[in-house]
């Protein structure tokens, strides 16, 4: 029988923005964490795959694990992107650890937000979702994608900004502060701003949404016109996921915060914080899945 508290795992949770690992023992628990840059999956397979690899090899070198050991460890991988298992299985084979399971980062970060309890989860990073829990059945909302999905994320804010500074430009709007700002770092040429359009990242246009949740705090019209459109899609997705005040319910990702004054009253009465983050979620079931291996190895 396999002896399980020698068994290494691995986690690691990959985004738009960057990816982390953590590697570790089952009964040790986390010996190290690294991280690296961009794992979206379906924005760019080959650099994701090359970033999961850089981070979990850092990681293991900091705890002293070899590259033969992490062959046979038990990993599970969470990462934006992956929409199928097909999906999933192009990433296993391209990653060549040992027993591996790959999903979408939304099954890590709700393991790592509520383990075993129940309640709706906002992840408003790069990228956005929601989800609800509710005796171990989860179901999703959202994570579609940049390009016809993640409403209310830090890249969305950013193209809906970059919108509206060209309908200024064009005058359809008047400019204000956060227009003028962000127009400026193109040197007000719209040309600028169309060609950076076509080869943008989800990255980069998340690197305009702190400009515009700083502006709206400063009472920029366009900006707030901005969160309040993100909140109300935040709403109305709590609503189809059955969500009722006082509900328990937890923010996760870079920008969440951010929403929590353009919420409905009562919306928050149930807030609490997340137990864990998704990199704890990915190792807490990459343990799992070794413990029932283990548990059925003859």
């Amino acid at each position: 029988m396999t002896d399980f508290s020698q068994i290494v795992l691995i986690s690691v949770d990959g985004g738009g923005t960057r990816c982390r690992a953590a590697v570790g023992t089952a009964f040790g628990g986390v010996l190290a964490r690294a991280e690296g840059g961009p794992a979206n999956a379906m924005a760019n397979f080959d650099g994701a795959v090359a970033n999961i690899k850089a981070a979990v090899k850092e990681a293991a070198d900091s705890a002293g694990i070899s590259d033969a050991v992490l062959s046979r460890a038990t990993a599970h991988i969470g990462l934006a992107g992956v929409l199928s298992d097909a999906d999933g299985e192009r990433i296993k084979t391209a990653l060549c650890y040992g027993a591996t399971t790959v999903t979408d980062d939304r099954v890590t970060a709700v393991a790592g937000a509520f383990a075993e309890r129940d309640g709706f989860l906002v992840s408003l990073g790069t990228g956005s979702f929601l989800a609800v829990q509710n005796n171990k059945d989860i179901k999703f909302l959202g994570g579609w994608g940049f390009h016809i999905g993640d409403q209310a994320s830090g890249a969305w804010l950013g193209r809906k900004a970059m919108e509206r500074v060209l309908e200024c430009h064009d005058g359809i709007v008047p400019h204000s502060d956060l227009t003028l700002d962000l127009f400026e770092k193109f040197q007000n040429d719209p040309v600028a701003v169309s060609n950076f359009s076509f080869s943008a990242t989800p990255r980069d246009f998340g690197a305009f949404a702190q400009t515009v949740i700083a502006t709206a705090k400063a009472n920029d019209p366009h900006a707030i016109a901005l969160m309040t459109q993100g909140a109300r899609y935040i709403q109305a997705s709590l609503d189809a996921l059955g969500f009722q005040d006082g509900d328990p319910i937890c923010f996760i990702g870079g920008i969440g915060a951010s929403y929590c004054n353009a919420l409905a009253d009562g919306t928050l009465s149930g807030l609490g914080s997340p137990a864990g983050t998704a990199l704890d979620g990915g190792f807490m079931l990459a343990r799992d899945a070794a413990l029932l291996a283990a548990r059925y190895d003859p």
